[in-house]
């Protein structure tokens, strides 16, 4: 069972930034979330153990002192390590400018690891978060005080970014262009010739950054988007397969069914029964702990 307290707040679209949720957790070992879609952008930072985080079919092993960031509409799951499970604080925000402040910051989709060795600075204006959570004007001053100095934590860090394991700037490159024209007839050839490569070695790199082809992460990303879609939408699934660049729902099943071992439409049905069960757990769950932290200025 994980230990944890969450505190959250209805989403307000027409703020520049707007703070959706904060938190903090003690995990036990093999701890998993999701896989799951996030509404808005959310980071984690681990203070203590290890554990992996998964994106876009790209797995990461992390520790203490590493972060991650998970963007809106992208499925991402984490768990933590069997043997030294991870503790960490998070804070998941939007708003028009949320996306243009991450870039300015080095964090994106295709580059979503930090690592920052102030972690008891993050911890302490997380905490300050929780301790001042009471929706009076003062607080919500004081609250998004706490995300912009999270932030500021998280930009110096970035100064001196360590690459991502996705970090080559050919295979970022590339997986920008599949992101960008997924939803369209995409070929290998087309893809190398936008990040100015032949064909045989943007396929080397992407096997030596990623582990798989160019082609199974095509694969993979639009899957990915087909279940975001299925998952939040009632489009039907013949359309969800053509906007995701297939070109019969034939292709799009059987394609589907080989990666998730599933159809599309058990899919949908099971992973919102669980999404549902899933929010009405956390509504619910009212921990009865939380760490004592020191207000000795910030």
């Amino acid at each position: 069972m994980e230990k944890s307290i969450c505190i959250e707040f209805p989403k307000e679209s027409n703020s520049d930034l707007y703070l959706n949720v904060f938190g903090h957790s003690i995990t036990e070992p093999l701890h998993k979330a999701g896989p799951s879609v996030s509404s808005f952008f959310l980071i984690h930072f681990i203070l203590d153990g290890e554990g992996e985080f998964s994106v876009n079919n790209v797995c990461y092993k992390l520790g203490k002192g590493q972060g991650f960031l998970i963007e809106p509409d992208y499925q991402a799951s984490y768990m933590s390590d069997k043997n030294n499970p991870w503790t960490y604080i998070w804070v998941g925000f939007s708003g028009r400018e949320a996306k243009k402040i991450l870039s300015s910051i080095g964090l994106t989709q295709e580059s979503p690891i930090f690592k920052c060795d102030q972690g008891d600075r993050l911890k302490k204006y997380v905490f300050d978060m929780l301790e001042h959570n009471y929706s009076n004007q003062a607080d919500t001053y004081r609250l998004m005080g706490m995300l912009y100095l999270f932030l500021s934590v998280i930009a110096e860090s970035q100064k001196t970014k360590i690459e991502a394991p996705s970090g080559n700037t050919y295979v970022n490159h590339a997986i920008s262009y599949i992101q960008n024209h997924y939803s369209i007839p995409v070929t290998v050839e087309e893809i190398s010739d936008y990040v100015g490569i032949n064909r045989s070695y943007l396929s080397s790199l992407f096997k030596e950054y990623t582990g798989m082809s160019p082609v199974k992460y095509l694969q993979n990303f639009r899957i990915t988007r087909a279940q975001h879609m299925l998952t939040v939408t009632d489009i039907p699934i013949e359309s969800i397969a053509l906007s995701c660049g297939y070109q019969t729902a034939e292709a799009f099943y059987k394609i589907f069914r080989q990666i998730t071992g599933m159809s599309p439409k058990t899919f949908r049905s099971g992973k919102r029964q669980r999404t549902m069960m899933n929010q009405e757990t956390m509504r619910n769950h009212k921990p009865d702990y939380i760490e004592e932290s020191s207000d000795d200025g910030l």
